[in-house]
């Protein structure tokens, strides 16, 4: 029973030639599979190929969807895109790949709504706005026709997601909001919906008091790990890049700190949350 990933980023790695070390220390670390999540149009080809290339051992699994922080005017091109990913018609490997079938993606996204990075211009900002949600409103679109499992982002926008959500009509219990940086109260809204928070390295840091009480308000039964690396490094490793290996720090954080289990109790139980949710 290994670890899951449920968030990453491995583009990062790729880019830098380092992901092949990244791959076997999370292999030895105990990962036993890693979400690389899709947030435009130049990582989704990337993210299918590893996919395909771990195809026997399901190391790698993929997403693909169009994060908030990249979409621009040519949003409504990239998002007619995403709906082949999980077809025939999705765009044929690069040549040299594996050539057995690229698996399909275990979820749509991530997408969602970011005020965090939006200009100081009110009217810029509104605009920038105004793209964002019509964006996550077509995905949200896509993802009730496919029944697939969707990856949230809200940063600064918790409230606005969520009734997006609502008047989509997702199946909530098929959706997870990545990174939950909220408080216990806006878990509350996501459990009784019957979606998810899934929780990364800032579990560990001593100021994250209200993010463990959200996972706390959870619950163990509910529980998924992620690193959003190469961001928000787990405690002890904070002030350095973030990798998929890392995951095992805020595992073994979340067992002993905060659901008082033990590590492996904690490794299975996410994991299985994982599986099912992602179906993998």
């Amino acid at each position: 029973m290994g670890l899951i990933d449920t968030h990453t980023h491995l583009e990062s790695f790729a880019r830098h030639g380092t992901l092949a070390g990244a791959l076997e220390r999370a292999r030895a670390a105990g990962v036993e599979t890693m979400i690389t999540i899709g947030t435009s149009p130049d990582d989704w080809l990337l993210y299918r190929e590893l996919a395909a290339a771990h195809a026997a051992d399901r190391l790698v699994r993929h997403t693909v969807g169009l994060h908030p922080c990249s979409v621009d005017g040519g949003w409504a091109a990239a998002v007619a895109q995403i709906e082949a990913h999980w077809g025939r018609a999705a765009t044929p490997l690069a040549a040299g790949a594996r050539t057995e079938s690229a698996p399909c993606p275990v979820a749509l996204g991530e997408c969602g709504l970011d005020r965090f990075h939006l200009p100081k211009d009110p009217a810029e900002a509104a605009q920038i706005f105004a793209g964002q949600r019509a964006a996550f409103e077509a995905q949200l679109v896509i993802a009730k026709k496919l029944g697939c499992p969707v990856v949230v982002h809200s940063r600064g926008a918790f409230a606005e997601c969520v009734a997006m959500i609502d008047a989509s009509g997702v199946d909530w219990q098929r959706v997870v909001f990545h990174c939950f940086t909220e408080g216990a109260a806006e878990m509350a809204e996501l459990t009784r919906r019957g979606g998810f928070g899934s929780f990364t390295g800032i579990l560990t840091y001593k100021t994250a008091d209200n993010i463990r009480a959200a996972a706390k308000a959870q619950g163990l039964a509910r529980f998924m790990l992620e690193t959003d690396a190469p961001y928000l490094t787990p405690m002890p490793h904070r002030g350095k890049p973030n990798e998929p290996a890392f995951v095992r720090h805020t595992a073994e954080f979340a067992a002993k700190e905060v659901f008082g289990v033990s590590d492996a109790t904690l490794v299975q139980i996410s994991a299985d949350n994982a599986r099912r949710f992602f179906n993998l």
